[in-house]
């Protein structure tokens, strides 16, 4: 049964798409059959992997219409460039979900019940959470294994994490026990800032191994390549932000041992000197 993750910050613009987006393809990249599912009214995550609109409306429905039961998941999944790697799509009739399911009986766990469907599909679910705290993230949490914080490396990065956990406690006393936290992963870092610095330093004093020691750099090629629907292992495989990406799907696989067993692929290090990823 896959691994489901849900990648959220109530922050906007510290890069949250961003990671679901690559580390899903990544995963994939080594041979791990992922599935993401967007879950922002804003459908970001969707047209990062090359599906417009025109796509979107072309097919069977959306995770809307999954939510809603108006769609099956599996009719609502589409294919991407890539073999290994799917997408449930999102758009901004998404916005009225979280209205429509107030009234709802069993409104938290609509997703998880879903999702029941194709998990044993998949290796890796990754969840692209909107940018709240609202009743879409507490579903994303109740069908969740586990939850990922992309942190971006400016002032204040930690203002509103105190508050993520907080809910995620109440998710874990109310409709999900079983959740557990999957990893900090520090984005947007700027290796010429000294503010960046001392909040990598501060974040990994505070939460120990469970940040990342993969760090996501702040990357031109990383900010096109979603213009263009394309990940970043398609757009350009020998830029900083794709080796960022492919160490940390590495470590992802690593602290899910020995659930799961990739083959082994090259990557680059932080320090640019390629090595092995090793099957895990």
């Amino acid at each position: 049964m896959g691994k489901v993750i849900a990648v959220t910050n109530q922050k906007g613009g510290v890069g949250k798409t961003t990671t679901t987006v690559n580390l899903a393809a990544s995963l994939a990249m080594g041979e791990h059959r992922t599935l993401l599912i967007d879950f922002d009214p804003q459908g970001n995550a969707s047209s990062a992997l090359g599906l417009t609109r025109e796509k979107i409306r072309a097919g069977k429905g959306t995770i809307y219409h999954a939510l809603i039961g108006e769609a099956s998941f599996e009719d609502i999944i589409h294919p991407t460039e890539m073999d290994q790697l799917f997408v449930a799509p999102a758009d901004e009739n998404l916005t009225g979900a979280e209205i429509e399911l107030v009234s709802v009986l069993a409104r938290e766990s609509k997703l998880k019940i879903a999702l029941e469907s194709v998990r044993d599909k998949f290796d890796f679910i990754l969840i692209d959470c909107p940018p709240s705290l609202g009743l879409l993230t507490v579903n994303a949490f109740t069908a969740s294994d586990s939850f990922l914080v992309p942190l971006q490396t400016e002032y204040f990065a930690l203002e509103g994490l105190t508050q993520l956990l907080q809910t995620v406690s109440l998710i874990k006393q109310s409709t999900n026990p079983r959740l557990q936290q999957e990893g900090i992963v520090l984005t947007m870092f700027d290796v010429r800032n000294r503010l960046a610095h001392e909040v990598e330093k501060e974040v990994r004093q505070h939460f120990g191994d469970k940040v990342y020691q993969a760090v996501i750099p702040r990357n031109v090629r990383l900010s096109e390549c979603t213009s263009f629907g394309k990940p970043i292992l398609l757009y350009d495989i020998n830029s900083k932000g794709c080796s960022a990406y492919l160490n940390l799907a590495q470590e992802v696989l690593n602290r899910n041992r020995p659930k799961i067993v990739p083959p082994p692929f090259v990557v680059e290090s932080r320090a640019n000197s390629p090595e092995m990823l090793e099957g895990v």
